[in-house]
């Protein structure tokens, strides 16, 4: 990594006796911690969410889950019974 490419706001600042590769992985470190202190955050708003709203989520979630299973028998349902009907007029013609 080139030094001059280094983002201004780093709170690491290249120490002369650190060779380019260190000052990559001390960078890397510091990129890694603000994205743990994002997480930290994001997991506490979402630890604080009351159980309420968590559930009717899971509630509206299921209910379309379902809706897409039903759909899909009916479908499947649909294809089989035109499959039939259809060998079924096939084997009248004596083919």
């Amino acid at each position: 990594m080139d030094p001059q490419a280094r983002p201004q706001s780093s709170l690491l600042t290249a120490a002369p006796e650190l060779s380019p590769l260190e000052q990559e992985v001390l960078d890397e470190y510091e990129r890694l911690s603000e994205n743990m202190k994002k997480l930290a955050v994001l997991l506490d708003e979402l630890a604080s969410a009351p159980a309420t709203e968590i559930l009717d989520g899971l509630r509206e979630l299921e209910r379309k889950t379902s809706l897409v299973f039903t759909l899909l028998k009916a479908s499947v349902y649909s294809i089989v019974l035109q499959q039939e009907i259809d060998w079924g007029g096939g084997a009248g013609d004596g083919h």
